[in-house]
């Protein structure tokens, strides 16, 4: 299957998703109240946060054709709804924002005023590239938060339910994985599986779950307790269907907390991977790894680190005011019904 309809595939199966889960969420009295909350206490993070989102998806929907036909190569090539409304006009080299000439030897530039933040030291539109980080960072912060966090639960709920032998060889994994240091782990697992945008999200789900696995487990120990589920046992329902019906639905405020405090985090380590020279292409965190030498130049040449920097820092601090509003409304310990 081509790269681009998988592309398609994915983005209309994540839709489809987040209207199922919009339409039971909306369903439900007490989730239809906190969505409420959550709008007035962060209106202007949801949008920035839904913009960001928008941008992703419309880098992620591909098809051929469009292209001028005096371009072949471009007109064989899919490209996404992003690079038809923002392409990537390439010149030469450097040019500073919204320049008629190159910014080294002063030569007319092929599109000169259209590049609203300049162009790297390859001419490639920075603003372009800018928007197409958004993908990147929903891909590692989305992609990887859900394959950490159903391998924290199953290995969390497992170990707190049944305890035992199960528990044991949880907290052996768990304390393994905890003993040993992170970024020198993520490199290593990056560096055996391979470079790639898999092989990186891959390594981030195994280095980020163990944190969660230990809040799912104590959660699970205490909720197993409880009158509801003694009497669940003694009807004889199955501990599957009690883990499936009683325990999971009780651990649904931390899922969703934890999705989205854990959103930051990864998108920062893969920064930091980035600027070690194995993360993935087109992320901020390679725009600053590659304009990293650009501020010692004379002139300075800063607006792509400039925009790498702003577009990362909007996102992240759009969804940590998010996770703080979400913390509050759905953690009974932090619940602030005045605010």
């Amino acid at each position: 299957m081509p790269a681009h309809v998988l592309s398609n595939l994915v983005v209309l199966a994540l839709l489809g998703l987040v209207v199922l889960c919009a339409r039971r969420a909306l369903d439900s009295r007490i989730w239809r109240e906190g969505l409420g909350q959550l709008w007035r206490r962060r209106p202007v993070a949801l949008v920035i946060v839904g913009l960001y989102a928008l941008t992703a998806g419309l880098d992620s929907v591909c098809w051929i054709g469009g292209a001028s036909a005096t371009d072949v190569v471009a007109a064989q090539k899919p490209r996404s709804v992003l690079a038809r409304v923002v392409p990537d006009r390439e010149e030469k080299s450097y040019s500073a924002p919204l320049a008629s000439r190159e910014f080294y030897g002063g030569a007319e530039l092929a599109h000169p005023g259209g590049h609203v933040l300049g162009t790297d030291i390859l001419g490639r539109d920075v603003l372009a590239m800018a928007l197409r980080g958004a993908r990147v960072a929903w891909l590692v912060g989305g992609l990887t938060s859900l394959v950490a966090i159903p391998l924290a639960l199953l290995f969390g709920v497992a170990s707190g339910y049944f305890g035992r032998r199960i528990d044991d060889i949880v907290f052996l994994i768990v304390s393994t994985l905890g003993s040993m240091p992170g970024l020198l782990l993520l490199i290593a697992l990056v560096m055996a599986l391979g470079r790639g945008t898999f092989s990186v999200c891959l390594a981030l789900a195994v280095t980020s779950w163990v944190g969660f696995c230990r809040v799912a487990r104590g959660e699970t120990m205490k909720l197993r307790e409880m009158d509801y589920v003694h009497a669940a046992r003694v009807m004889g329902i199955s501990d599957a269907k009690i883990i499936l019906c009683h325990i999971l639905p009780n651990l649904t405020h931390l899922i969703v907390i934890r999705f989205v405090l854990m959103f930051s985090g990864l998108v920062l380590s893969e920064a930091v991977l980035s600027w070690l020279g194995i993360g993935i292409d087109g992320s901020w965190g390679q725009m600053i790894a590659q304009a990293r030498d650009e501020l010692s130049r004379e002139p300075v040449v800063w607006w792509n680190l400039a925009a790498a920097g702003v577009a990362m820092f909007g996102l992240l601090l759009a969804m940590n005011f998010v996770a703080d509003a979400v913390r509050d409304i759905l953690d009974p310990r932090t619940r602030r019904e005045n605010l």
